[in-house]
């Protein structure tokens, strides 16, 4: 069970099925990403797919896995930082802290229109981006690798109790993800162009396999293999080999060979991958860099949007502490980190099935209606997670591991939440693909997903930072108070142990709770309003001139 989604999961490229239809998570900006994302994607594909033929594309689909791979990878490694601070006894405001780091997907959307409107057209309109991208991004992976050891080993502080460089930590993965999101914006847009137009529908696949396995290598596959106790147990004894007190990989080997891989593989692409000029059919819209800014504006001043706005901003609160806390909750519990990364490899057939069936539900003219009926059910299933957290110091052996029924149990409780999540993922995307307005292609629909990944980060933090003024703790030694960093040291100097007799983690899963009841009353009959809202409502109105051609980008 992971500690958080990937950034923006659930609004996130994960789902194939969603972006070839809709473009759900495709940070189409301004002119060939509005264009060609909006009108090929929406329109093309659905009735070309039947006579692509990949075979036509293979290097280039070959291509575009990898530099979604690689995009992937620092994504893991920034999600498996909370669970290795955890370990080192992080608080919640780091890790609320810490989360800053996720947010740079949900807000790319700010800059993604200059990265497709300023370019070196000699060079390219994205390799002018994406080479220095990662190139950046692999020097600043083998640097790391040589300080993260010190940034991360250090002791927290004497007066303050916290980690001295959690802020330093936080800054390098927040630049990390600020530009695995600028080169994510790049490759969205090369795809357009570096496939035929029988083929284009490649480009959303390559984007959720692709990404999902670097994000799977970047967190899942590195913390099992950086673990001492899962190579010892898994790989080391099985060949009868000496047992050692370190994983078979360490983080700053992990930094480095990554940081070259970048670094090579940019290199190749550089030399010998050419990039094809983009042409654009004079009836699809073509922004410049202000007209896109002015175009988004625009869309927000719609009524049907601010409503929606408000809805995507804030439904996420009711599920906040469930999908921020749980992961970190059952390290402070006894499970290893490497373990919970582990547990979600059962769950990938279910996240690769689960759109494809719920898609028939959500085809018609109203697919909230699957949105709405999963919101309590998705409630009721944080509930259900909150009290296995709560029970399972009861179920951990006299050598502190856990038997095999006690993960079997979270992997099905886990499984149903997911159910539920992406019923309402997946509901959610068919109704911005269905009230997107077509006159400004994919900006509209990038629009509405950059509003539902910020409603994802914003209570995600504020839960964090929230959770260290709702824990109450006791020094073990008996009238000792622990409310107070130097009260805690010294309750450690004496041998004792702070310990909550208030979790911060059940409050805030009840508090979430009821205000995900009342936020569901409240906006309940906002939701069928807005569903049954006709397409003009949600469209822009004004000088048609606004979306004629413009070449002012050549």
């Amino acid at each position: 069970m992971a500690v958080r989604y990937r950034p923006g999961k659930e609004e996130s490229e994960s789902n194939s099925l969603i972006e070839e239809n809709d473009t759900s998570e495709k940070p189409v900006s301004s002119s060939s990403e509005s264009s060609e994302s909006g009108d090929e994607m929406l329109n093309t594909h659905s009735t070309v797919v039947k006579r692509s033929n990949w075979k036509k594309d293979q290097w280039n689909i070959v291509i575009l896995l990898f530099l979604y791979l690689l995009q992937g990878i620092p994504l893991g490694m920034a999600a498996s930082i909370p669970l290795i601070i955890q370990s080192y006894g992080a608080s919640w405001s780091q890790q609320a802290t810490f989360s800053f780091a996720f947010w740079p997907f949900s807000l790319k959307l700010l800059w993604a229109p200059i990265v497709d409107a300023l370019y070196l057209k000699r060079f390219g309109r994205r390799k002018s981006w994406l080479i220095p991208i990662q190139y950046s991004i692999g020097i600043v992976m083998i640097i790391l690798s040589y300080y993260i050891n010190d940034i991360l080993l250090e002791p927290a502080s004497a007066t303050t109790n916290q980690h001295p460089h959690i802020l330093f930590l936080t800054s390098i993965f927040f630049g990390l993800s600020f530009l695995a999101a600028t080169q994510d914006i790049c490759v969205d847009g090369w795809a357009l162009s570096m496939l035929s137009r029988e083929n284009v529908g490649w480009a959303s696949t390559c984007n959720s396999v692709g990404q999902t396995a670097g994000y799977f290598l970047g967190n899942v596959v590195f913390l099992a293999l950086e673990s001492k106790d899962f190579a010892n147990r898994y790989v080391r004894q099985p060949l009868q080999m000496e047992l050692q007190p370190t994983g078979l990989i360490t983080l700053p080997g992990f930094l480095t060979f990554w940081g070259f891989v970048f670094a090579i593989s940019t290199t190749l692409i550089a030399l010998f991958k050419h990039e094809t000029d983009e042409t654009h059919d004079s009836n699809e819209p073509h922004f410049g860099l202000v007209d896109t800014y002015k175009v988004l504006l625009r869309v927000l001043r719609l009524p049907a949007v601010r409503s929606m706005a408000l809805v995507l901003l804030t439904i996420k609160i009711g599920f906040a502490a469930v999908d921020s806390m749980t992961g970190l909750e059952l390290i402070e519990r006894g499970v290893r980190k490497d373990t919970l990364a582990l547990l979600a490899i059962p769950l990938i057939p279910l996240e690769i099935l689960l759109p494809f069936l719920i898609s028939r539900y959500t085809t018609g003219a109203e697919p909230l209606n699957l949105f709405i009926k999963s919101h309590p059910f998705r409630l009721l299933i944080g509930i259900v997670l909150a009290i296995y957290v709560a029970v399972t110091p009861s179920f951990q052996n006299y050598d502190r591991s856990f038997p095999w029924y006690y993960y079997a149990l979270g992997v099905f409780i886990y499984g149903i939440q997911q159910v539920f999540m992406y019923n309402m993922f997946v509901s959610q995307m068919a109704f911005f693909a269905k009230v997107s307005d077509p006159k400004i292609g994919g900006t509209y629909m990038t629009l509405l997903n950059t509003l539902s990944n910020l409603g994802s980060s914003w209570v995600s933090t504020g839960v964090l930072y929230s959770a260290d003024f709702l824990t109450w703790k006791t020094c073990s030694l008996g009238d000792g108070k622990c409310s107070t960093p130097a009260e805690e040291k010294n309750c450690g100097m004496l041998g004792g142990a702070c310990r909550p007799y208030v979790d911060a983690y059940y409050i805030e899963v009840i508090i979430s709770t009821i205000i995900g009841i009342i936020w569901l009353i409240w906006k309940y009959r906002t939701i069928i309003r807005l569903q049954n809202l006709p397409i003009s409502a949600w469209q822009v109105r004004g000088d048609n001139q606004k979306y004629k051609p413009l070449a002012t980008d050549e």
